[in-house]
């Protein structure tokens, strides 16, 4: 027997955009769209009939945006998991369908892979927030939790040399450990404040008081 596909609710109200998700998203075996919709009053509607497992959601739409359509959705008990869309990831919205229960976001010029990837990963139970967009979303939030949770007594001293602008091999000269090493505790560094790269560490570290201001 097939497994069972991934029933999928598609909300657009550009209707070249809809189709071409619409299509897009058939030519993929474990996927069927069981509906698709113009505006958000319709998705509230929809979702209650059809049950579907992932909607895929765009926020600006007329009459019912998409922030206040998942709103709806949670009063409503709809099981379905939600991926938003949005032609910009600075959208305020974005905040506001998170907080709503939107599992992530794409933006608008995603591609198809990506797409089937965020649909199968909010399916299974994932959350598409990667760390960096989750620590860029939290600064907005004022979430309690800080993002440093968890860097080690080690990660702190490599935090503390990168920050002062060392490169890898002066940072392992310095605590006589491998050039690998402070690699891999550089990795974890990035990965635990959200960073994507060396200098935006070195930035959020001092803005959270992680290293001494130079």
């Amino acid at each position: 027997m097939e497994g069972a596909k991934i029933r999928i609710l598609v909300a657009d109200d550009h209707p070249m955009l809809r189709e071409g998700l619409v299509a897009v998203l058939g030519t993929q075996p474990d996927f069927e769209v069981v509906g698709e919709v113009a505006d958000g009053a319709e998705v509230v509607r929809l979702a209650e009939r059809l049950g579907p497992d992932v909607i895929l959601l765009d926020l600006e739409m007329p009459n019912v945006d998409g922030v206040a359509a998942l709103e709806r959705l949670k009063e409503s008990g709809a099981e379905a998991r939600t991926v938003v869309f949005t032609a910009y990831d600075t959208d305020e919205r974005i905040l506001g369908a998170l907080r709503a229960g939107a599992r992530g976001y794409l933006l608008k010029g995603a591609s198809r892979d990506e797409i089937f990837s965020a649909i199968r990963t909010v399916n299974s139970g994932g959350s598409l927030l990667e760390p960096t967009v989750t620590s860029k979303l939290l600064d907005n939030v004022g979430d309690r939790r800080p993002p440093h949770e968890g860097l080690t007594p080690r990660e702190l001293e490599v935090l503390a040399l990168l920050s002062r602008g060392l490169p890898n091999r002066e940072i392992a000269g310095k605590l006589f450990i491998t050039e690998r090493t402070v690699k891999f505790h550089v990795g974890s560094i990035l990965a635990k404040l959200g960073a994507s790269n060396r200098t935006e560490a070195a930035r959020v570290a001092t803005r959270q008081g992680l290293v001494e201001h130079h």
